[in-house]
């Protein structure tokens, strides 16, 4: 199991970053054939990307709704994620190639991803008795007091939240 981390946290980075979430939803739940494979494809990314810290992946989450599946991803750029999603036989390309050949238009299995730059400073976390997720598993954490106490505090800090 996870280490807890008693108290407030927050994240401490001046890098910029991204967030990228991605997802399947099971359109036709019965059709296992469709969708398991492409469940199975993105295990392989996963397991690709922790083991080669090269790719610029920070980390992930997996989150699971009505229907699917979706992971929030954090990279050190958006340059990175392109290239790791362009490397030529790579497990993504591999992937995104099979996924065409087997579901195409077909209707069976619904992807989608969304990308969002995110500039040094502009965000705003906290994290309260929490093993390490998220931004707080990327980045150094910092306690959430002080001029960190507080989230309009932490966005209108001058510079990266930083210890009291």
């Amino acid at each position: 199991m996870t280490d807890i981390r008693n108290g407030r946290f927050t994240v401490a980075t001046k890098e910029p970053f991204v967030v990228f979430l991605i997802g399947m939803r099971f359109n036709r739940i019965l059709r296992v054939d469709k969708w398991f494979p492409v469940f199975m494809a993105m295990g392989r990314m996963l397991r690709q990307l922790h083991a080669g810290p090269g790719h610029g992946f920070l980390g992930a989450n997996t989150v699971f709704y009505w229907r699917g599946i979706g992971l929030i991803q954090y990279w050190r750029s958006f340059e990175h994620l392109e290239a790791y999603a362009r490397q030529k036989g790579g497990t993504h390309v591999g992937a995104w190639a099979a996924f065409s050949r087997a579901i195409g238009d077909d209707g069976s299995v619904g992807i989608w991803h969304e990308t969002y730059p995110v500039a040094a400073g502009a965000y705003e976390c906290v994290y309260g008795n929490m093993p390490p997720f998220g931004l707080s598993a990327a980045f150094p954490v910092v306690p959430a007091t002080g001029r960190n106490q507080t989230a309009r505090q932490r966005m209108q800090a001058p510079e990266t939240p930083a210890a009291d």
